[in-house]
């Protein structure tokens, strides 16, 4: 039998019954729903708000938390299957995905009160609360511990000042988790939209995530009440716990991106002509498929892994790094051979793979820039940290 060409080392095979049922159900949607119209999405600079329903309704956000909350209650490989046949439509859709569950639901349910849970978790699950994440400031990049963002008691109140960039979803949200200094550390505070002094601007003129919403915060002596403070975590391992978990679905999620670019070169090049054969019939575009395959089934059994570690709690935040590094990596190269591929009409959004080559400029910064997660392991060997 014939290998599959996305599949050549039958990762499905791998998958339980209930893994796989979830990953054709979000394929399903991905082919029926987004990819018919995100293309247009992406050159209007339009997120697609009104899938959110539908991707609600499939149990996609918050996927993993419990029944209890309105949630699906999968395990981490079903998360990593939906993060990837999103990503497969758009790095922008499954980036929604992401923060929706891993920056804003996780956090609320492991570091906040059950109050706050009850509260906050049911209508984030169903899509009718929107959350952002508010930690990157425009100084910071990838130093969060230099944070300036800053929360002062004030009787039974906290009051906030400063500032925070490169927010996805920020001017949709209902409530942002705002990691702030205060005199105790770091902690995390649910800021809700309508705060006086809390606001919200959109970032215009992007060449990347165009189907994505990206903000900038702003807290001008935000007054938050005591029961908006997560009580459950302070200091840095607070919001570098929400990474570790963004950044496993992350991991997924370009596989798709990737997926998505190898099956339009396979179909473009066996279909244009040149000097009297398709373009697939020349040893140099096997070889660049032959590479993208390789690369791509070598992503799949990382994650698969990564994915099992997880399940079974033992996964650590240096695999994460290893897998985001060279998945995000992958795809971004993928994405970009396949344009070549392409040639003039690989410059089109007629086609995906400059759209995905975009959009993977962002994955590869946000959550961890490359260099960041290449130091991560450099550390883990060496026992040195060179940050």
């Amino acid at each position: 039998m014939a290998l599959h060409p996305y599949d050549l080392y039958d990762v499905r095979s791998m998958l339980s019954e209930e893994e796989r049922a979830v990953q054709d159900t979000v394929a399903r949607f991905t082919d029926e729903r987004v990819l018919p119209i995100i293309g247009k999405a992406f050159d209007e600079g339009r997120f697609p708000r009104e899938l959110v329903p539908e991707i609600a309704e499939m149990g996609l956000l918050g996927s993993s938390l419990p029944e209890k909350y309105g949630c699906a209650g999968l395990n981490a490989v079903s998360y990593g299957l939906i993060c990837q046949e999103l990503e497969r439509g758009d790095s922008g859709i499954r980036s929604f995905v992401s923060v929706q569950s891993s920056l804003c639901m996780y956090p609320i349910y492991a570091y906040g009160s059950e109050e706050q849970r009850m509260r906050w978790l049911p209508g984030m699950a169903k899509g009718e609360l929107i959350g952002c994440f508010g930690l990157t400031e425009p100084h910071g990049g990838s130093d969060p511990a230099n944070m300036k963002t800053n929360a002062k008691r004030d009787g039974g109140d906290w009051v906030i000042n400063g500032s925070k960039m490169w927010i996805t979803n920020g001017n949709l949200a209902d409530v942002a988790i705002v990691w702030a200094m205060t005199d105790e550390g770091i902690q995390g505070f649910l800021v809700e939209k309508g705060m006086p002094g809390f606001t919200a601007q959109e970032i215009k003129h992007k060449m990347s995530l165009r189907a994505s919403v990206t903000s900038a915060l702003f807290f001008d002596n935000v007054r938050v009440p005591e029961a908006n403070r997560l009580p459950n975590v302070k200091g840095l391992k607070g919001p570098l716990g929400c990474l570790t978990q963004a950044r496993y679905g992350i991991t997924w999620g370009p596989i798709g991106a990737a997926i998505a670019c190898l099956d339009e070169a396979l179909k473009y090049s066996g279909e244009r002509i040149l000097f009297g054969r398709p373009v697939s019939a020349n040893q140099a575009a096997q070889l660049k498929l032959a590479d993208m395959a390789r690369r791509i089934t070598l992503a799949q059994l990382l994650s698969l892994q990564l994915g099992r570690l997880k399940d079974a709690g033992t996964m650590q935040p240096a695999q994460v790094s290893l897998a985001k590094w060279n998945n995000v990596r992958m795809a971004i190269d993928i994405a970009r051979e396949a344009r070549d591929l392409l040639g003039g009409a690989g410059i089109t959004t007629e086609h995906s793979p400059i759209r995905h080559a975009l959009n993977l400029e962002s994955v590869i910064t946000y959550e961890g820039t490359e260099t960041v997660h290449q130091l991560v392991i450099g550390r883990e060997l060496t026992g040195i940290n060179a940050f």
